[in-house]
């Protein structure tokens, strides 16, 4: 699907969102201008879907990391839509998967402390009535942080 030359590009681009044309060149061993058209090519494609900034948590104040597995008491199409909504409004809740197994949901939330996280859980989470039961686990470390894709 790619060529070497591509996949060198997007694990670049992975590294840094940022780096210019001619910077991308200089690795590729390519003319700025042919790294610009190689960019622009999986943009418009799609295989890159965009640049954004990369924060830290504990400098926004955002001491809590937790896991949250939610399941919902029925599984209709307008439960789901409802719950999704939900999720939509919380910023708190940074990703959201739906899940084979027993949870529906897994949920990636930061907050700045125990007492938020509570809060959201039993203030917001239990609260929905599509919501029939929370588990939710503290990471206490990030061994290896979020990587990039790997591009084969």
């Amino acid at each position: 699907m790619f060529d070497p030359m591509d996949i060198k590009l997007l694990a670049s681009l992975q590294r840094d969102g940022q780096a210019t044309s001619q910077e991308l060149g200089e690795i590729l061993g390519l003319s700025a201008s042919q790294a610009a058209r190689r960019r622009q090519r999986l943009e418009e494609s799609g295989v890159i879907a965009g640049y954004r900034a990369r924060l830290d948590a504990d400098r926004l104040g955002l001491t809590v990391q937790a896991f949250v597995q939610v399941q919902l008491a029925r599984h209709g199409a307008e439960e789901g839509r409802r719950f999704a909504t939900l999720l939509s409004t919380r910023a708190e809740v940074v990703s959201a998967w739906t899940m084979t197994g027993e949870a529906d949901y897994l949920l990636r939330i930061y907050c700045p402390d125990l007492s938020a996280l509570n809060r959201l859980i039993q203030e917001v989470l239990l609260a929905h009535p599509d919501v029939a039961r929370v588990h939710s686990q503290i990471v206490m470390d990030q061994p290896k942080g979020d990587a990039p894709l790997p591009v084969f």
